[in-house]
């Protein structure tokens, strides 16, 4: 039998500790699990996974890390990670924080860093950069030891680095308003009965009534706020899981994995697949195992 479970998840506004004058924040993860509770906070985040792997919700979209990868998150834009649960193994995550007036309100418009402009772009949906070039880990690793002047020289190399490195964007649509309490709340709770009973048959009436709304407004309030339909996020979530599955558990056929994730029809599933992840089931078994 395949195990794969999601913890409930909250969204919380996170303060990052820090002293009263540090511009930059390092922070060095070691635990079994990151930090899995849905939250926000004024901070960019660059994060290098050094050790781990899993997944990470960050606006409206489900998408895989692991070792030698680096995320980044903008300001205020919701995410959690998730560590895989079938694993006694540690997971290290290595973290700058900063935010836009860090350095002062205007630092990031003078003219010398027009060449920046690309990474502060990409941080509104967030982008991963998978198996970062060796040069860009060192930079973390000498992160750490290094004093206020060398730090600022090593995140100023590395924010010029991800503006040229290949992105994964990490969310493909970001609401524009921002949420009231009742809104995140009704979002969050969503997002929660999806990732826990993602292998199930969910209909429309039972997620509108999660959302404590008829099916109809439920239709517009989710589409207004995601740019997608319910159930296209949720072939999506299941996508992405079946991905997972497909490389860790090759015990299991690709019918197994498809059933798990709660697709009823093998030829749909193989469709959507290549919607998604634009090759087929088994070629991605093939190539990423």
């Amino acid at each position: 039998m395949i195990s794969l479970e999601f913890t409930i998840m909250k969204i919380f506004p996170f303060k990052i500790p820090k002293a009263k004058e540090e511009a930059l924040i390092y922070q060095e993860d070691r635990v079994l699990f990151f930090y899995d509770k849905l939250h926000q906070h004024e901070e960019i985040q660059i994060s290098y996974i050094k050790k781990g792997e899993g997944t990470i919700l960050v606006g409206d979209t489900l998408t895989g890390y692991q070792k030698g990868d680096i995320i980044v998150i903008g300001s205020n834009l919701p995410h959690v990670f998730r560590s895989e649960i079938n694993t006694n193994e540690e997971s290290v995550m290595l973290t700058i924080f900063f935010t836009p007036n860090s350095f002062g309100k205007d630092f990031f418009e003078l003219p010398e860093f027009k060449t920046l402009t690309p990474f502060f772009a990409a941080l509104k949906n967030g982008f991963k950069i998978s198996d970062a070039p060796q040069k860009m880990v060192s930079q973390f690793k000498k992160f750490k030891k290094a004093d206020e002047f060398d730090r600022f020289s090593i995140f100023l190399k590395t924010i010029k680095n991800l503006c040229i490195s290949e992105k994964t964007v990490l969310s493909s649509f970001i609401y524009e308003k921002t949420l009231t309490d009742n809104e995140g709340k009704r979002m969050q709770s969503v997002f929660e009965y999806v990732m826990t009973n993602y292998q199930k048959n969910i209909t429309l009436e039972e997620i509108a009534s999660v959302s404590n709304m008829t099916k109809n407004a439920f239709c517009r309030y989710f589409k207004v706020r995601t740019n997608k339909t319910f159930f296209q996020f949720l072939i999506e979530i299941r996508i992405e899981r079946a991905g997972k599955l497909l490389l860790k558990n090759k015990e299991f056929s690709v019918l197994e994995i498809a059933e798990f994730c709660g697709f009823n029809n093998i030829s749909n599933f193989n469709r959507k697949f290549k919607e998604i992840k634009h090759i087929s089931p088994l070629q991605y078994r093939k190539i990423y195992s």
